[in-house]
């Protein structure tokens, strides 16, 4: 099973589009156990495969938090038919890279999502035509309000793609309302880069914003495009990848965070 998700784990745990890219070149493995399950541990929740724990590509055991999590973990293997596909396991792919590549690095994971608060996608707007720009005001004005109003995250917004600087203090704002725990900052730091906005990602997580909210607030410019120009099959089925990795990451997030 270890070798199944070294590939998709890749070089960046992290970044779901290259897990993807990963694990589409990975040849898929029979399915060799007849049943998923979760025992209680003195860390967590482990998941197993026959009454035996799974374990990440680097060989560390796969721990969950909480039993909601380790359950949904074990439902998506009880799922895999005659072969195992990691594209349909985003949950899985998701506590391999926590347990291999965040637990012991979270403020370095939570200091590489404080870096798209300097150029968020809500700060950069367009100056035209009137109902693009209307739409991403309704779509982004309530949630900088609400990062001014409830953070004490003061933002510059900017017309166009010239970058503005942002205040120090609006930055360390934010990033004080981080979570500390592994799991957590590693949900937030996926629907993030999904998203191109870390201010999305904390407005999923303190609750002025649900996931449906948050991933329409992050095509608003593309969805326009769509409505102007028709869908482009690429650009779609890379979007429809990356769906599947935010919905594992929000509801990660939503389980430990309620």
């Amino acid at each position: 099973m270890r070798e199944l998700f070294d590939e998709a784990s890749g070089k960046s745990p992290l970044d779901p589009e290259e897990a993807v890219r990963r694990a589409t070149r990975t040849p898929r493995r029979k399915r060799f156990y007849a049943k998923a399950g979760v025992v209680e541990s003195p860390d967590g929740f482990a998941i197993t495969l026959d009454d035996k724990p799974i374990r990440t590509p680097s060989g560390r055991s796969v721990v969950a938090p909480t039993r909601e999590i380790a359950d949904a973990i074990a439902a998506e293997w009880d799922a895999q038919q005659e072969t195992i596909d990691p594209l349909t396991m985003p949950l899985t792919r998701f506590a391999n890279s926590v347990v291999d590549a965040v637990v012991d690095r979270v403020d370095a994971v939570a200091d590489d999502i404080a870096k798209y608060l300097g150029t968020d996608l809500l700060f950069y707007r367009a100056g035209h035509p009137e109902a693009l720009v209307a739409r991403e005001a309704a779509h982004w004005d309530p949630i900088v309000f609400w990062a001014a109003n409830e953070l004490g995250a003061h933002f510059i917004l900017a017309e166009g793609i010239v970058h503005v600087r942002q205040p120090d203090a609006a930055i360390a704002a934010a990033r004080a309302v981080f979570p500390s725990d592994p799991w957590s900052i590693a949900a937030l730091h996926v629907i993030t880069t999904v998203t191109g906005s870390a201010l999305l990602a904390l407005a999923l997580l303190h609750g002025p914003r649900d996931p449906d909210q948050v991933w329409a607030a992050a095509h608003v410019d593309e969805d326009w495009n769509v409505e102007k120009w028709g869908v482009d099959e690429e650009v779609a089925a890379r979007r429809a990848a990356r769906l599947v990795d935010f919905r594992a990451a929000a509801q990660i997030l939503r389980a430990l965070n309620p």
